[in-house]
Order: structure tokens, then sequence, then C-alpha cells
């Protein structure tokens, strides 16, 4: 008897996938939606103040809400607790953020702007307010639909 050659198997019979757009999926629209503007802001504060993204964020909460706590700072600011500690020691450094332990805890660390923090965001505020202004320029009769479903989904449990 003859060997005959072995065929190959058959490739496995892979599930079809369904239908997706990327295009019009919405979380990853606004992601990408939101580090588009984050970016574009952040050109204008990088080059004129040489801050990034996390102390920006830290400031600007700060300036917000008072003095904060680093783990409310994580939550409020959407940091992870490295960026927002580092962001933090970086501002401290430069003398925009003081630090001040709790009494009852000497491992939690409360954050206020200092004088020269205050004066930084005196001169901060103008430039994000303008990109504000332009933003809502470009939205126009849209802006007040955009607010309404974010409100909505920044009500929504994550």
């Amino acid at each position: 008897m003859e060997d005959q050659p072995h065929s190959p198997p058959d490739p496995p019979v892979e599930p079809p996938l369904p239908i997706f757009d990327l295009d019009r999926f919405l979380p990853y629209r606004m992601s990408v939606a939101a580090e588009r503007l984050s970016a574009g802001l952040a050109r204008r504060y990088r080059a004129q103040f040489g801050i990034g993204v996390p102390e920006w964020r830290v400031l600007v909460h700060l300036t917000h809400s008072g003095e904060q706590s680093v783990r409310d700072l994580e939550r409020r600011a959407s940091l992870e607790k490295s960026k927002a500690s580092r962001a933090a020691a970086r501002l401290e450094a430069t003398g925009y953020v003081a630090k001040t332990p709790n009494a009852g805890d000497r491992r939690l660390v409360s954050l206020s702007l200092t004088s020269e923090g205050r004066a930084l965001m005196a001169e901060l505020l103008p430039l994000a307010l303008a990109y504000q202004q332009r933003l809502d320029a470009l939205l126009a009769d849209h802006l007040g639909a955009l607010e309404a479903a974010l409100d909505l989904m920044m009500d929504e449990p994550a």
C-alpha cells in the first residue's frame, strides 16, 4: 500500500465579528476629543509657563477648591497616584505649591497654592479662559446640548 501525502489540517474556523464602527463609538471619540482639547491647551501653557498637564490639573484644582489632599486631587483631577505625587513634588520644588503633613497621619499630605502659585494662576487662567472662548465660538449653537450631555455622562457611575 502506497503512502498518500497528508493534507494540512483545515485552519480553525474563526467566529465572525460583529459589525463595529470605531469612528462612531462614543467612548473612543470622547477620549480622542478630550486628548486633543487637552493637548491644544497644554501646548500654550507649556510654551509660556513650562508646566505639563499633570501640573496644570493640580494647579487648577487647587485654585478652584483650595487646599486639597493628594488623594482628593487624584480623584478629582483623574490623575494616577504617581502622576499626582510627581506633579505635586515638581510644583513644590518650583515654589508654586506648599505641602502640609496631616497632623493625625503624617503619611497624608495636603497641598495649597503659595503666593507664587496664585501669581502663576493669575497669568494662566486668562489663557485657559481664552481657549474656552474659542471653543464656545466653535461650538456655538451646539454648546448647550454638549454641556447637557457631558453633565449626564459625568453623573453616570463609572
